[in-house]
């Protein structure tokens, strides 16, 4: 636009001279054109004019849709529309003087649509054409020709309307991208809570299946060495060591925890060279329950995520026999099939109703613990017990088919 401005601007100058040498205007004519091209440099070539609209665009590709909204209605500062008239005023002046000078106006009419108000900018294009076609009309050495009349209007009506519409265009693309922005950052912000959830959930199944277990296990062991301290100091002695070597696997779990390795019982099972089998029967042994293996191992060894899981449902169902199910007898079975393999464990305790159990913690957090996990896993979890019948748990998770 600058560069159209100077051109014409330039272009017309010329015309005069050529056209009316000696002429008694000449030294108003050239004035008046350098005040027009002196303003123009001032206020919108070197002026605050260009900094201001492009931190205007910055900031609009921030703001809010009311911002757009207002943007959409080419609301901008008082100071842009009185450089504009100051330049608008001066150009008339050299029209009236010199009709040549009227194709100056291109440039102003998409400065003025840039700078005003939509409907201010509509009412200047008018006035600018107003002009033009007076001085075309003056220019005219052939008579009236309608083309004059009809020909710069059309023109201005098709630039200032589809200036206006792609400005509407911008405002709304600008909204979209306001809206796809904060849309983003509203599915991070989600993304970021359901992966703390996720991890608290983690956490607490660990901190449950491990820690908790083994510290209910040791106040148990103190407790009964405190009440058979007296009576019987042998019995005392050894449930003070049971629960030392509790305490140290305990610590052992939480240094594994901390630094987020295997179970404890499956990375020593693991250093013996042995796997899930090896971790699982010294689980069922440390809880005086049987175990038994039924079906052959996949020749590809499982993925340590479902043997942890396993584990750790092992370790958290036998907890919840050890603290609430007051069982005699208790059996872990490990089977292997096709496409699944499945942990039961079986006791011979109270039971329960398995319609009370509720994810909301009614029976405490083992087995809401243990469903978690089984889900994360794809599997299936089955709950078969009565009052005084026992319990079966039946964990069962999908195996990926060997290539």
């Amino acid at each position: 636009m600058d560069a159209a401005f100077f051109l014409l601007l330039g272009a017309s100058l010329a015309r005069y001279l050529l056209r009316h040498p000696g002429d008694p205007r000449t030294p108003w004519i050239i004035g008046l054109s350098i005040t027009l091209a002196v303003l123009h440099v001032l206020l919108y070539v070197v002026g605050p004019s260009r900094s201001t609209t492009r931190s205007t665009t910055r900031t609009r590709t921030r703001s809010t849709t009311r911002t757009n909204a207002r943007a959409r209605s080419g609301i901008h500062t008082p100071h842009d529309a009185l450089r504009l008239a100051a330049v608008v005023a001066v150009w008339a002046v050299l029209v009236v003087l010199a009709p040549s000078f009227a194709w100056c106006a291109v440039p102003l009419l998409y400065t003025g649509l840039r700078t005003l108000p939509t409907r201010t900018a509509l009412a200047l294009v008018a006035l600018l054409t107003t002009f033009v076609v007076t001085a075309q009309i003056q220019l005219s050495t052939d008579g009236f020709d309608p083309n004059l009349v009809l020909a710069p209007p059309a023109v201005a009506a098709v630039a200032a309307g589809t200036f206006v519409y792609m400005q509407r265009q911008a405002a709304r693309q600008r909204t979209l991208i306001d809206d796809l922005i904060r849309t983003r950052r509203e599915l991070a912000a989600i993304e970021r809570r359901e992966g703390t959830l996720a991890e608290r959930q983690r956490l607490s199944m660990e901190i449950h299946d491990s820690l908790a277990q083994g510290l209910s296990s040791q106040q148990m062991l103190l407790q009964a060495a405190d009440r058979t301290w007296d009576a019987a100091p042998a019995t005392a002695r050894r449930h003070v060591r049971t629960a030392t070597s509790i305490a140290e696997r305990n610590l052992a779990e939480a240094r594994r925890f901390v630094h987020d390795l295997a179970p404890a019982d499956l990375a020593e099972a693991g250093a013996r060279g042995g796997g899930l089998e090896e971790a699982l029967r010294a689980v069922a042994t440390r809880e005086n329950a049987r175990f038994h293996i039924d079906g052959t191992a996949p020749a590809t060894p499982l993925p340590d995520r479902v043997q942890s899981a396993l584990l750790r449902i092992a370790q958290g169902a036998l907890a919840n026999v050890r603290e609430h199910a007051g069982a005699t007898t208790t059996a872990l079975t490990l089977t292997y099939l096709d496409d699944q393999i499945v942990l039961d464990i079986a006791d011979d305790g109270r039971g329960f109703t398995p319609a009370t159990e509720t994810p909301t913690g009614v029976r405490g957090h083992g087995l809401p613990a243990i469903r978690a996990r089984v889900h994360q896993l794809g599997g299936t979890l089955a709950v078969e017990s009565a009052p005084g019948e026992g319990t079966v748990l039946s964990a069962a998770i999908p195996l990926e088919p060997t290539p």
